[in-house]
């Protein structure tokens, strides 16, 4: 179904008006803050440490430094128990030191931060060598390259090498996280054939991309709604595919969102997965785009306020306890 921005924003005014009062109804509110969260999508970047490629071009909110104090503040109005790194698409001659910064971070009990998801090429052949140093670390969960970019061709995922490496993943125990164009996830789908052993992490709802959903949003959508949801269901009928609500409120309208623009994505996700296949990710501080981390919290609980509490729980904290061992 598709709307137009107009129909967002008056089907949703009275909500709007009375934000400030909270949209939920009391005890929706109660149970929302009662929520433990566990995110599974947490960036750092260090500038005196790591000079990652993609940020002399991004916008200014991100060109500088977020560390875990940064985290720590933006995280102080929400009930955060935990946190897992997610890789920044470092230059691969620093994977080595980020992994081993992470590992360092991990252990340290003063940081929220207790896990790590860091980078990988599992299309070259020193991916093997590379890895092994981390097959028994319980502090490197698995490995994410970003496939959204120039650089990564579609179908790279598929090739002979890709998969034997993220294969290797599986017999260690470590994820592989899905974060491609949305116009190709069902390659993800293929991939999640080829190495069943291994868990794939859909990153961002497939990257969906709010605008889709609006006619008149004034920027050309990243994909058409109806292959998406075709898509996002396909991976679903994969056993060992999860998949990450995170990410998609930095692809939101700038000043003009809420949380009715997110919801067709999220309920599709959260419908098609199941409530056990599913992780909280803050995407923080690239959700400071569009939204801080408390707002892009409270739209993900607004959305999800009328579904059971146990569900909102297994969302936001008990899933990724599970599924990362931590």
């Amino acid at each position: 179904m598709t709307f137009t921005r107009r129909d967002f924003l008056q089907s949703t005014s009275a909500l709007t008006a009375a934000a400030a009062a909270s949209t939920l109804t009391p005890a929706a509110e109660a149970t929302a803050k009662r929520l433990p969260i566990i995110d599974t999508h947490q960036h750092l970047w260090d500038l005196d440490l790591f000079q990652p490629p993609w940020l002399g071009g991004a916008p200014e909110v991100l060109a500088r430094s977020y560390v875990t104090s940064d985290y720590k503040k933006a995280t102080r109005a929400v009930n955060l128990a935990k946190a897992v790194y997610m890789e920044v698409d470092v230059n691969p001659k620093n994977q080595v030191k980020e992994a081993e910064h992470l590992i360092a971070l991990s252990k340290d009990p003063r940081h929220p931060t207790v896990a790590a998801v860091v980078s990988g090429r599992p299309g070259e052949a020193s991916f093997a060598p590379y890895i092994n140093n981390y097959r028994n670390n319980k502090y490197i969960k698995g490995i994410r390259q970003v496939l959204h970019v120039d650089s990564a061709p579609p179908g790279l995922c598929l090739g002979d090498q890709y998969v034997k490496s993220v294969q290797l993943l599986g017999s260690m125990g470590k994820s592989f996280d899905l974060c491609m164009r949305p116009t190709e996830l069902a390659h993800g789908a293929t991939l999640a054939d080829k190495a069943p052993e291994t868990r794939l992490i859909v990153d961002h709802c497939g990257n969906a991309d709010p605008k889709a959903w609006l006619k008149d949003s004034g920027e050309e959508p990243w994909h058409q709604v109806d292959q998406w949801k075709k898509d996002i269901e396909l991976l679903a009928s994969k056993d060992n595919v999860v998949c990450k609500i995170s990410g998609i409120v930095a692809r939101a309208p700038k000043d003009d969102w809420d949380a009715s623009m997110l919801a067709p994505i999220v309920n599709h996700c959260l419908d098609s997965f199941g409530p056990d296949r599913v992780i909280f990710g803050g995407d923080w501080p690239v959700c400071r785009l569009v939204a801080s981390y408390k707002q892009w919290v409270d739209a993900l609980k607004e959305i999800v306020a009328d579904r059971p509490f146990e569900e909102q729980l297994k969302l936001f904290h008990d899933n990724a306890e599970r599924l990362y061992d931590i």
